[in-house]
């Protein structure tokens, strides 16, 4: 699986997800590769997702050498890394690149707009906030390109013949109901989807397995919908 990290595009690097990569490495027994991608705003889009395209490219391209094989190369990342995933995707469709076999969003960033009703009902106070969350759309595209779907996956309006997906979300998240949308119109495009979303749990939670349950049992489900994946 390759992985790109969160933190908005702004923050976030490998180390901060070091744990997080290893815990799904030995969970779902495979191979992870995390992405040192380009930050926002010195790097604005579309320097994440290029580079996230091209490492996912070099990854297929060098499979025989990674001892990975090419054919069973899943994306996955957590909030801005989700978004990322699912826009990898996306790319690689319409540029006939490398052949990706499952989408793993954990608490995706799919819409710019931030108007939906958990943005209002979770919007302070659960560790991701709105003023961050648009202060990380700032850095990453100042206000333009939120009509492109390599920014804001759910404004493509066909998402058919794209990878099986499992989409996690969290209750107390103001990006639950876009994650949660994203998995309605990829099923409604034909794309096998598994949507969960944890009851309880904020923004941030996947990884925190030492404290929250809800934390193992979403890694449990990242790694069994990973494996299902590997082996279709």
């Amino acid at each position: 699986s390759v992985f790109y990290h969160g933190g908005g595009w702004v923050i976030g690097d490998l180390e901060t997800h070091d744990g997080v990569c290893r815990q799904l490495a030995v969970a779902a027994n495979c191979t992870v590769i995390a992405v040192d991608y380009r930050l926002a705003p010195e790097h604005p889009y579309p320097a994440a997702i290029d580079d996230c395209y091209e490492a996912t490219r070099w990854v297929s391209d060098n499979a025989a050498e990674l001892g990975i094989d090419k054919n069973r190369i899943a994306v996955a990342g957590d909030s801005a890394g989700g978004n990322l995933s699912a826009c990898v995707v996306l790319k690689a469709r319409a540029e006939n690149g490398p052949a990706i076999c499952f989408q793993l969003l954990i608490y995706p960033v799919t819409d710019a707009k931030m108007n939906t009703p958990s943005f209002d009902d979770n919007g302070d106070g659960y560790m991701l906030t709105r003023d961050t969350m648009q202060w990380f759309w700032n850095c990453y595209t100042d206000g333009q390109h939120l009509d492109d779907p390599l920014a804001s996956p759910l404004v493509e309006t066909d998402l058919s013949g794209l990878p099986p997906a499992c989409v996690i979300t969290a209750e107390y998240d103001p990006l639950r109901d876009e994650g949660e949308k994203y998995a309605k119109v990829l099923t409604a495009a034909g794309v096998e989807v598994n949507a969960v979303r944890f009851d309880g749990m904020i923004h941030g939670f996947f990884g925190m397995t030492d404290i929250l349950e809800g934390a193992k049992a979403a890694l449990d489900l990242a790694a069994a919908e990973l494996n299902k994946a590997f082996k279709q």
